[in-house]
């Protein structure tokens, strides 16, 4: 197995590979990848283009099918730790690392509503109770 190398932020259509990747919960491979991406019609090309920058910068791994004919992609970094990477990241370039920063400039711009403030309430009560 390739060492890991550093988490970096990716570009939108990576991502979205990376997210049918995570979805997928197992393997997949190039056809895989082109079925789930529904009405978007790329190229097979492309989206080999897009899995080999993945593989390059640490978050796949590639392995041929016993076929021979077709290549899995397994994923090396999870969603949870590139969704805390991108977390760290915008905390830090947009709040200051505040969080609170964050929440009311979400809430004053209609990003989130009522409904989603009582959720993370909720959460922050429960994450209270159990430390």
């Amino acid at each position: 197995m390739s060492e890991r190398k550093e988490i970096v932020h990716l570009p939108s259509s990576e991502l979205e590979l990376m997210m049918i990747i995570w979805e997928a919960g197992k393997p997949v491979s190039r056809t895989d990848i082109e079925e789930s991406l529904g009405d978007k019609k790329w190229a097979p090309t492309t989206v080999l283009k897009f899995l080999s920058r993945l593989t390059e910068r640490g978050f796949l791994r590639c392995e041929p099918m016993a076929s021979g004919k077709k290549n899995l992609y397994f994923p090396l970094i999870s969603e949870e730790e590139y969704l805390a990477f991108e977390s760290n990241s915008v905390m830090g370039k947009l709040c200051g690392r505040s969080v609170k920063a964050l929440i009311a400039n979400l809430y004053e711009n209609n990003t989130i509503d009522e409904k989603e403030l009582d959720e993370l309430q909720k959460f922050i009560n429960e994450a209270k109770k159990s430390k």
